[in-house]
């Protein structure tokens, strides 16, 4: 075969946005949703590309690279002996001309899937690393600054993916790609809705998310977006909900083979809604599954970003949580100055939520000099903090101290009332 007819099936592939591993993940895609047994690695592609005359795919590799290109294999560029002719070429009985007008107009459909609009620009791998980036720059948004501004951020690019997959040219693995974007996004603007507010946005992008991962057949986003679920159901009230998703999150977790650290994260939601449902054995058993789930979190080799912030931390937290709610006040500061000082650098809005938790937390334990010494140290800290959830807290204190007649109290309660006045939205 001549260097041509090489390059034929290189072009091809790069006509299509492919890198050749990009194209190698999509071929073994395409197998498997055509139930064939064939595979293909990066090194036997190059081959098929450089080599004159190329090895000739199986049968198997034949099926699946027709359905790809929608093209006959002999029109890829390899030599194909006549008992391999593509049966795509011989449907039908009336003549040459209609079988090759199958062949294009079926090649045309497959096109495309993988072309979806030819005259838009082209969406490759260097694009949705800029939007994978963008996506990842979110996380620090919120740590920082809190959802509300991370949730503007998170529409912006929503739109920018939406523009990309509506009107760009881009292969399949790259359209997956996009829409595996979205559908995160659709997880993070719930949770910025969680922090940020109305929970009604926050639930119906929960829901949007949810249906997004089960069209990408992605049971982990499902599992996200089951834990942010169960806390907005937590804050509604509406607690046999909370423990639903909990339960569909952990038989999630477990189809998808999750490691430690997704299930720890499970066990916490499910440690929330056990609380404040008022079911304290069930909290003591899901923080015991909890300790355990963390303590093996060392091995986990593959954790999701979203689900990185587990460990230590949030078990202490949660501990405290239950305390409280047991009516022990002065059994949770411990747990609760744990939580605060496990916190690393950058985390500026859970820091000042879990030190609301903590100032909150003395007030009621009747520690009221050392409660609104940790509340100012709160509004020292929040001022770039855009957070409702944060909000809410500052405003409990000062309703709760407003009462108490010592110095302190009365000069917390004006800075809490600047501070809301001017800063903290």
């Amino acid at each position: 075969m001549a260097d041509s007819g090489v390059s034929r099936l290189a072009g091809l592939r790069k006509a299509a946005g492919y890198t050749q591993v990009a194209f190698v993940s999509d071929f073994v895609r395409e197998a498997a949703r055509l139930v064939i047994d064939a595979s293909l690695s990066v090194r036997q592609l190059r081959r098929w590309e450089s080599e004159s005359p190329p090895p000739l795919p199986h049968p198997g590799q034949q099926a699946v690279l027709e359905a790809m290109f929608g093209l006959p294999l002999a029109e890829m560029g390899f030599d194909v002996p006549s008992h391999r002719h593509s049966t795509v070429e011989r449907i039908g009985d009336d003549g040459e001309v209609k079988r090759r007008a199958f062949v294009t107009g079926s090649g045309a459909a497959v096109a495309a899937t993988i072309l979806p609009n030819q005259r838009g620009p082209r969406i490759g791998a260097g694009e949705v690393a800029a939007f994978r980036a963008r996506l990842v720059e979110l996380y620090t948004v919120d740590h920082r600054s809190g959802g509300i501004p991370a949730k503007a951020g998170a529409q912006r690019l929503e739109q920018h993916i939406t523009r990309a997959l509506s009107h760009s040219v881009y292969t399949s693995g790259v359209g997956r790609d996009l829409q595996t974007m979205l559908c995160e996004i659709a997880c993070h603007r719930a949770w910025f809705g969680y922090d940020g507010g109305p929970p009604e946005e926050a639930r119906a992008a929960c829901m949007e998310a949810m249906t997004a991962a089960q069209l990408i057949d992605s049971p982990l986003l499902q599992v996200r977006a089951l834990n942010t679920l169960s806390l907005l159901s937590v804050d509604a009230g509406r607690m046999w909900e909370a423990a639903s998703a909990v339960e569909k999150a952990y038989g999630l977790a477990r189809r998808a083979g999750a490691g430690p650290t997704v299930r720890l994260v499970v066990s916490l939601r499910e440690a929330s809604a056990a609380t404040h449902s008022g079911d304290l054995s069930g909290a003591r058993r899901a923080l015991s599954r909890a300790v355990s789930y963390q303590g093996r979190t060392d091995a986990d080799a593959d954790v999701p970003k979203w689900a990185r912030f587990a460990g230590p931390v949030e078990v202490d937290y949660a501990t405290a949580a239950y305390y409280t709610r047991e009516g022990q006040p002065a059994r949770a500061v411990p747990f609760l100055r744990a939580a605060v000082a496990g916190l690393g650098g950058g985390y500026t809005r859970n820091t000042a939520w879990y030190r609301a938790r903590l100032a909150q937390t003395l007030l009621d334990a009747s520690e009221v000099e050392e409660a609104c010494n940790e509340m100012a140290g709160v509004l020292d800290a929040c001022g770039g903090v855009s957070s409702d959830r944060l909000r809410r807290r500052l405003h409990a204190f000062g309703e709760a101290v407003v009462h108490v007649d010592a110095t302190p109290a009365r000069d917390v309660i004006e800075r809490i009332r600047e501070t809301m006045r001017g800063g903290i939205r």
